[in-house]
């Protein structure tokens, strides 16, 4: 999944003339930063360089983790088609592109965001392409919420892994209360990302929402730890995304888990393939999530006939 047209030759012309030794520190720096989840009271991407190198090294993974979410709970609601968005920690606007390329009719969107250089550079790269009305605000996103007017849909992707885990709550239930429809977050496909949407799925069925995805139910998440849900998504590097991180491989994998809830209920589907299928000779074993709340392998063989067909196309994180 790439970036769509217009954001990539915004973020190459924006890239174009940083020298490379400089953009390779920076990147290293963010990396460190980003693996460590570290909470130190400053910002991930406080300074300039520090948003250029997740430009070129972070923004087509994050990108296609918050799309792929998206399609997700487009299929679960294939009638939705939100008009309005709010994007909590928006970054450099990731959530808002990725919508605009799945719903090309959304008319708003407030964006809130604590990086005044996150800000500049998100204003200059949506300069040209944007239809949709797009006010940019500063924010706390564990402060600044309190005047915010609710939105059809609500977004949260890649923030909770720099939020102290005390303030996660109240920061979920403003989330809640701003939702007029759907509420999506995203984050990264760690254990500990696994672990904190665990926590955000479990406070808003108690507030009375209603999943729509990944899980094909409501009951307390069947895996155990070492086990930990995730999803992924292959992505193409440019090269001056390998140059930035010393790469030989021309593609990374983008690990990601997420939750998308909504105010009204939707028929699951019967089960989610929950881990890479392993195909063989005549035979695949599917990994599935399913609507009682259990989670198992199946084998499926040319004897099953249609579902052995099926389950043959089916991806990882795909819906049964």
């Amino acid at each position: 999944m790439e970036l769509p047209i217009p954001l990539r030759q915004a973020v190459e012309r924006l890239l174009e003339k940083v020298p490379l030794p400089t953009l390779k520190q920076a990147a290293k720096t963010l990396s460190d930063r980003y693996r460590a989840e570290l909470r130190d009271g400053r910002l991930h991407m406080a300074e300039q360089m520090a948003v250029k190198a997740y430009l070129a090294t972070r923004l087509p993974a994050t990108y296609a983790a918050v799309r792929a979410s998206l399609d997700a709970l487009s299929e679960a609601r294939p009638d939705y088609a939100p008009k309005t968005l709010l994007d909590v920690g928006a970054g450099p606007g990731t959530v808002l592109w990725a919508a605009l390329d799945l719903w090309p009719d959304l008319q708003q969107a407030v964006l809130i965001e604590a990086s005044a250089a996150v800000r500049r550079v998100a204003e200059a790269l949506a300069t040209e392409a944007m239809t949709a009305r797009v006010a940019w605000l500063a924010g706390d996103v564990t402060l600044d919420l309190a005047d915010l007017k609710p939105a059809e849909l609500v977004t949260c992707a890649y923030v909770l892994d720099e939020i102290g885990p005390a303030s996660l709550p109240k920061l979920i239930d403003r989330l809640w209360h701003l939702t007029d429809n759907t509420l999506l977050v995203v984050e990264p496909g760690t254990p500990a990302g696994w672990q904190r949407i665990l926590a955000v799925r479990r406070q808003l069925i108690e507030a009375g929402a209603h999943v729509l995805a990944p899980c094909p139910h409501e009951a307390p998440c069947p895996l155990v730890p070492p086990d930990w849900c995730h999803f992924s998504r292959r992505v193409a590097r440019s090269r001056l995304h390998r140059l930035a991180k010393d790469a030989d491989v021309p593609w990374e994998d983008e690990k990601f888990i997420y939750i998308a809830v909504s105010r009204q209920a939707v028929a699951p589907p019967q089960a989610r393939v929950i881990a890479p299928p392993k195909s063989g000779s005549g035979k695949v074993l599917l990994k599935l999530c399913q609507k009682d709340g259990s989670a198992d392998e199946k084998l499926f063989t040319k004897r099953h006939g249609e579902p052995f067909k099926a389950g043959r196309r089916l991806d990882w994180g795909d819906s049964v």
